[in-house]
């Protein structure tokens, strides 16, 4: 955290010398200092985000990938005229043990064009499709496999 702190100073300071630097490693240290002491953050956390690092690199590519596919197939069911289109509202479980992983999954489901993520009540999602063929698989997809990977992890 300490060096994305410094990292921002840096980019929101526009140039980058020796005195800047110095004088953001001091300011990025002490908000460093006050997230650990007054906000409850560990520097446990850290690492635990290191290590980490390259799955959420790998989901974030995963869902931007999806969303491109899923923008595809939504703009070719629109675009045709011999489709019809059947909306539908599905209810599926998760067998994802932590919040933030199962609301990560509403919105990753959400951001995904065609799907809106309606209600997510303890570890039972209800989403809508813009058509029935976008809810197959929806509760064994990509996402929650990476999303499960993650977790086991802690």
């Amino acid at each position: 955290m300490y060096f994305i702190f410094f990292l921002i100073w840096i980019i929101f300071n526009g140039q980058f010398t020796l005195e800047i630097a110095a004088f953001g490693a001091v300011v990025a240290g002490l908000i460093y200092w006050f997230i650990c002491k007054f906000l409850g953050y560990k520097p446990r956390m850290d690492l635990l985000f290191a290590k980490k690092m390259f799955q959420i690199l790998h989901y974030v590519f995963v869902l931007v990938t999806e969303i491109i596919k899923a923008n595809f197939a939504v703009i070719k069911m629109i675009m045709s005229s011999r489709y019809e289109i059947e909306p539908a509202v599905v209810r599926f479980k998760t067998d994802l043990k932590t919040t933030p992983a199962r609301i990560l999954l509403a919105n990753s489901i959400t951001l995904t064009p065609g799907t809106i993520t309606v209600s997510l009540s303890g570890d039972e999602y209800v989403v809508h499709c813009l058509d029935k063929s976008l809810a197959e698989g929806i509760n064994s997809s990509i996402f929650v496999t990476l999303l499960r990977n993650m977790e086991r992890m802690d």
